[in-house]
């Protein structure tokens, strides 16, 4: 069965993660198969909105790591930045429904759906700085637009997580609900959404993130340029080699 699941019916695309036994991380495989269910939604007229989800335990722990290091993205044409600039760039409703662990990307692309549902269970995490990276998905410019400056320097400095109700407070999510009860939400929400009129949601979201969208994109180009950059130092060589020993990392000389 495949990692990532495709499904549309009555106007509204689901993609969902697959793979849980390994917590939903993402390969280069699945970024190209995440990136084509965006791009195929984004053409076709009869789909109006997508939703994003995962399982009721887990949403994603972000990339996997041993795919990650044998296929480190190279380029702007990497599967995870053809993805990345995708959910970016997707002109129609995007909803996300999570539950459980949303880490690194799983919850950095959180900043560019439109409503997010959260079961009591999810915690969000950024542990870039743990892994001695930078932040990417331009969540070095939208976490302080929405956290404010303070909460964003403790979630992407520190890297640890927080819960449902924080993520609520600050305005990431829209509701938080049972686990139980998050897939048919954003599903209801979803319906709700494909019945308006294509033509206004899309000019609606438009004209929400006017004079954001070229500042996202231009931000994510260049953390990409860094990301790259660091995967190849001490810190992050360090890092990983700690995570796939199931050690604790030593920063002290670096």
């Amino acid at each position: 069965m495949s990692d990532v699941l495709i499904h549309a019916e009555a106007g509204v695309t689901t993609i969902t993660f697959n793979r849980v036994d390994k917590k939903n991380s993402i390969t280069g495989a699945m970024y190209g198969a995440l990136a084509d269910a965006l791009a195929a939604a984004e053409a076709d007229p009869v789909q109006r909105v997508v939703v994003l989800q995962g399982h009721e335990t887990i949403f994603s722990a972000g990339n996997d790591i041993g795919d990650f290091l044998n296929a480190p993205p190279s380029g702007e044409d990497s599967p995870v930045f053809r993805f990345l600039r995708g959910i970016a760039g997707f002109s129609k409703p995007l909803i996300a429904a999570v539950c459980g662990p949303a880490v690194g990307v799983g919850t950095t692309m959180l900043f560019h759906c439109d409503l997010v549902y959260a079961g009591d269970n999810a915690a969000f995490s950024m542990p870039f700085v743990n892994l001695g990276l930078v932040p990417e998905a331009a969540s070095s410019l939208l976490v302080p637009q929405m956290l404010g400056y303070h909460r964003a320097a403790e979630a992407l400095l520190l890297g640890e997580p927080f819960m449902a109700e924080a993520a609520l407070e600050v305005g990431l999510v829209n509701r938080v609900v049972p686990p139980s009860e998050v897939t048919n939400l954003a599903q209801a929400q979803a319906r709700k959404l494909a019945a308006k009129p294509l033509a206004s949601l899309v000019a609606t979201k438009k004209l929400l993130k006017k004079g954001s969208a070229d500042q996202v994109l231009a931000r994510m180009d260049e953390e990409g340029a860094i990301f790259r950059r660091m995967l190849a130092e001490p810190a992050a060589r360090e890092a990983f080699g700690a995570f796939m020993e199931r050690r604790k990392p030593d920063f002290s000389k670096l």
